[in-house]
């Protein structure tokens, strides 16, 4: 039997994941790939096997997977075109080296045409590639983290009180990274019960951005409001922050928003549309455990923000 292979353990989802499956699997049965050698190094210090793979370029990819059965590609932090070869690059390797099945990080509803978020582009054209492939797969399509809007919820406490956005009254199941993470452990782990499997990693329940926001205030005290804007106002105040509008762009290195503001402004409109609002108990079936609720994570704030850019864009 081959090995577990989690790619991108030096990034933010992926170090997530790699903790819990240190807690539910064998050292033995792991291979551990990124491209940061000292995170790398930690790991091999542990007897973990571990490969520097940049799914940017070819070379060394097919290696580094050869003893794996199961590979969990986390998505690139990029979108476009740089994305979709990247991710192609990777599955054209997983099953030149034999790799069976493929979990993938994709996005709620990622095969809806009528969606209008860019990075849902990027997700349904590698699911579609791992099953032109013939890959048996498992596709995670996780709701938005609740990291982003935690720190967003912040930024506005700095300033002046109004959180500002154009997803109006669309409801979405925001769930926390650390969920989403130990979702790519439990799915390397129980991989074999599940078969060209599709699951909605969802948080605890749906709700507005007003809601969001008020678990906010009953949490720590604040007293922050919504209002909706426009589309374009949405681009607007990303600008003003310095925020670029593609990921091609240049992200400050203490930045608040670590994604390009057309993924969020796009999502945004996806919400507001309703067009995010799935709700399953796909997470709990698969973990056994609940999500973390909202209100946790604002009451352990420090916890669950989103933290700086991981990437590779090479």
């Amino acid at each position: 039997m081959g090995k577990l292979l989690l790619t991108g353990v030096d990034g933010n989802l992926g170090s997530i994941a790699a903790k819990k499956l240190l807690e539910i699997e064998t050292k033995d049965n792991l291979i551990f790939c990124g491209y940061n050698p000292d995170v790398l190094k930690k790991y091999a210090d542990m007897g973990i096997e571990t490969h520097i793979t940049n799914f940017n370029k070819t070379e060394g990819l097919k290696e580094a997977f050869a003893n794996a059965d199961r590979l969990a590609l986390i998505s690139m932090p990029f979108v476009g075109p740089k994305r979709q070869k990247a991710h192609r690059q990777a599955i054209d390797a997983a099953k030149a080296a034999g790799v069976k099945q493929i979990i993938y990080t994709s996005l709620v509803n990622a095969a809806d045409e009528t969606n209008p978020s860019v990075e849902k582009k990027d997700h349904i054209y590698t699911e579609n590639y791992i099953k032109d492939a013939g890959l048996d797969y498992i596709f995670l399509r996780n709701s938005q983290y609740a990291e982003a809007m935690i720190t967003n919820y912040f930024t506005y406490v700095k300033g002046d009180g109004v959180l500002k956005n154009s997803q109006g009254d669309g409801k979405m199941a925001y769930i926390s990274r650390v969920d989403c993470g130990k979702a790519v452990a439990y799915a390397l782990h129980r991989g074999s019960e599940y078969h060209e499997a599709i699951l909605n990693i969802n948080g605890l329940e749906l709700m507005t951005i007003s809601d969001f926001i008020e678990y906010g205030n009953e949490a720590t005290g604040n007293h922050i409001s919504y209002q909706e804007i426009t589309d374009e106002e949405n681009y607007q105040i990303w600008d003003a922050m310095g925020v670029p509008r593609t990921t091609d762009g240049i992200f400050d290195e203490d930045s608040e928003a670590p994604f390009s503001s057309d993924g969020m402004v796009t999502f945004a409109q996806a919400i507001r549309l309703g067009k995010m609002d799935t709700f399953t108990d796909d997470f709990k079936k698969l973990t056994g455990d609940d999500p973390i609720s909202v209100s946790y994570m604002f009451e352990h704030a420090d916890d669950f923000q989103i933290g700086e850019r991981h990437s590779k864009d090479d």
